[in-house]
């Protein structure tokens, strides 16, 4: 039973705990505001887009950014 007092009396991590549950929560929203989107495939085309201009910048599909 003192154990149990001194968890709620004491304060020693309790900033570490808000700060768990914030991230948390964030990650939690950003993961329900983009779950149905496309947005993995679309990196995931990009990604590989890059990757072949990378490897061969006389290629199609690799233009210049200017």
């Amino acid at each position: 039973m003192e154990l149990f007092k001194r968890l709620i009396a004491e304060e020693e991590g309790q900033g570490l705990v808000e700060y768990t549950l914030i991230v948390l929560l964030v990650a939690l929203v950003f993961w329900v505001a983009i779950k149905d989107t496309k947005i993995g495939d679309q990196l995931s085309t990009s990604w590989g887009n890059i990757k072949s201009c990378l490897a061969d910048p006389t290629g199609g599909g690799c233009t210049s950014g200017s």
